[in-house]
């Protein structure tokens, strides 16, 4: 076994993973908000990255955007083996979520979520997946079925500029 499991590493050309699911940018519009999102592929600095831009709107009950990818063309991925997601991102200081969705996220509002702060330069974050807390379900993430991942700008009025070069599972040394 590895010590890391692919998600992303930008190689492939357009909108989409490693894992041959696209990438799509979500907002709060699809429940009457009206925050906004624009996805692209691009290059900041000499990486390749896809780039979400937009602006969480707190009107309407509304409060997010997101970029998310399905984390298997059929079913669920088994990540049990791994610790954690590591990300290569870049940000505009504002904070940002990663959310997992499982086989036991059957509502679009549940979610497993963990928060990072962002910065303008490069870098590279760790999130063990201890640090993950269920949002509006009980039930204790389970790695062995993970079905999508997002990085989301949620309940803040912010503009949103948040770039990733690569996602992977890691299994700590």
């Amino acid at each position: 076994m590895t010590d890391e499991r692919l998600i992303d590493d930008r190689t492939q050309d357009g909108l989409y993973s490693n894992l041959g699911t696209p990438w799509r940018a979500i907002t709060d519009q699809v429940m009457g908000g009206i925050s906004t999102g624009r996805l692209q592929e691009t290059g900041i600095q000499d990486r390749r990255c896809i780039l979400l831009t937009g602006q969480t709107r707190l009107e309407n009950n509304g409060g997010f955007v997101q970029v998310a990818a399905d984390l298997a063309t059929n079913g669920y991925l088994d990540a049990s083996a791994y610790d954690g997601i590591e990300i290569e991102i870049l940000g505009n200081g504002a904070p940002y979520n990663i959310h997992l969705r499982t086989a036991d996220t059957h509502q679009v509002w549940q979610s497993y979520r963990c928060g990072f702060e962002t910065t303008g330069n490069w870098q590279s974050i760790r999130l063990p997946f201890s640090d993950f807390h269920p949002h509006r379900l009980t039930t204790p993430l389970d790695t062995r079925h993970l079905r999508r991942i997002g990085i989301v700008s949620i309940g803040a009025a912010v503009d949103v500029y948040i770039a990733f070069s690569r996602i992977a599972f890691f299994k700590a040394a």
